[in-house]
């Protein structure tokens, strides 16, 4: 976009929860450029949406690892993420989602975590108890509605902290 990182990060975060829930790619780089006075066109945010999903693609191969192994004990699998419209149809393309029996992105149904109403509606799809069920976020404030949700929630620590929980 031309800005400084140091601008940019401010306008892309106070405009991506709005993006998380629902909002189009154009209308969220065009809030993000206004923030900054640049003016995104359509292609412009094809472009930068292209990078942006790229940015968050990364899986961590040991994550993947135990995925895998909790799919092949038989665990049942969701994934729950505050997320564009753009990134989800991106996402559930990819070969390790087939490990997940609900895909549940934010940007599809309008609401996001921490909301509790995003817990409820993952929970009834798939027929869950909530303390049935075991969550983990990077973000404190996610766990914090994952609880109030009934949920038991962690911060994610990474895969040594999560084989002991397990």
């Amino acid at each position: 976009m031309g800005a400084p990182l140091a601008a940019f990060e401010p306008a892309y975060w106070a405009a991506r929860d709005a993006y998380d829930r629902g909002a189009s790619d154009l209308e969220f780089w065009s809030t993000v450029g206004d923030a900054l006075d640049v003016r995104v066109d359509e292609a412009t945010s094809a472009r930068l949406t292209e990078l942006d999903i790229e940015g968050w693609s990364h899986v961590a191969p040991e994550s993947l690892e135990l995925v895998e192994s909790l799919a092949e004990a038989g665990a049942a699998l969701a994934v729950l993420s505050n997320a564009p419209v753009s990134f989800a149809r991106f996402a559930e393309e990819q070969p390790w989602t087939r490990h997940f029996s609900e895909l549940l992105f934010s940007g599809d149904v309008g609401m996001a975590k921490p909301d509790a109403k995003i817990f409820e509606l993952l929970l009834a799809r798939l027929g869950a108890e909530p303390g049935d069920c075991l969550f983990f976020d990077d973000r404190q404030a996610n766990v914090d509605g994952a609880r109030a949700a009934g949920l038991h929630a962690h911060v994610w620590q990474g895969i040594p902290s999560a084989d002991e929980l397990l």
